[in-house]
């Protein structure tokens, strides 16, 4: 009779990766302080399993970024089937907009060479997505050809560069409308 403990299953491991992620995400969205040790005590894990997956801060910071990134790539094609192209556009880039003034807080969280690197590795998909959003528009001519989607990306920028609360809100939505009656057809 063996006295070791079986080995998680794979599945078990991916599902603790995941808690893990969405712990710590929602801890670096009120704070760009996250304590490996408060994740995986909020996760329901031991530390080692935090640190299994996650060797550092920074790794655990990373993948958490790159987790989000991946829901808004995601959520493009949502959007799409599940509003008219200008809506679709419209509610994707205030989805875009509220996670990078999330992400403007964590500060020097963010500011290290394998954050930037994973930030320039996320700027193709992004572009990607804005030229999908676009050919949609265009197609169902609310947004004229041609238009490059690097450009309405930067042009979209000033939404997150507004304040927070519901005036940043609605000041937001103005700009969005503003920058869109310049797409228009």
């Amino acid at each position: 009779m063996s006295l070791a403990r079986p080995r998680p299953s794979r599945v078990d491991a991916m599902r603790n990766r995941r808690l893990i992620v969405e712990v710590a995400r929602g801890m670096l969205a009120e704070s760009g302080a996250v304590s490996m040790n408060t994740v995986a005590k909020l996760a329901g894990v031991g530390p080692a399993t935090v640190y299994r997956h996650f060797p550092t801060r920074e790794a655990l910071i990373l993948a958490v970024y790159r987790h989000d990134v991946q829901r808004l790539l995601d959520a493009v094609d949502d959007e799409i089937g599940g509003h008219e192209p200008l809506d679709a556009f419209r509610v994707w880039f205030r989805r875009l907009a509220a996670y990078v003034r999330l992400k403007r807080g964590l500060g020097e969280a963010l500011h290290t060479a394998a954050m930037q690197d994973a930030i320039d590795e996320t700027y193709a998909p992004i572009t990607a997505a804005v030229g999908r959003l676009l050919d949609a528009c265009v197609a169902a001519g609310s947004m004229r050809p041609g238009l490059d989607p690097a450009d309405v990306l930067v042009l979209m920028s000033g939404l997150w560069q507004v304040g927070t609360g519901e005036p940043g809100t609605d000041q937001g939505d103005r700009l969005l409308e503003l920058a869109i009656r310049g797409l228009h057809a």
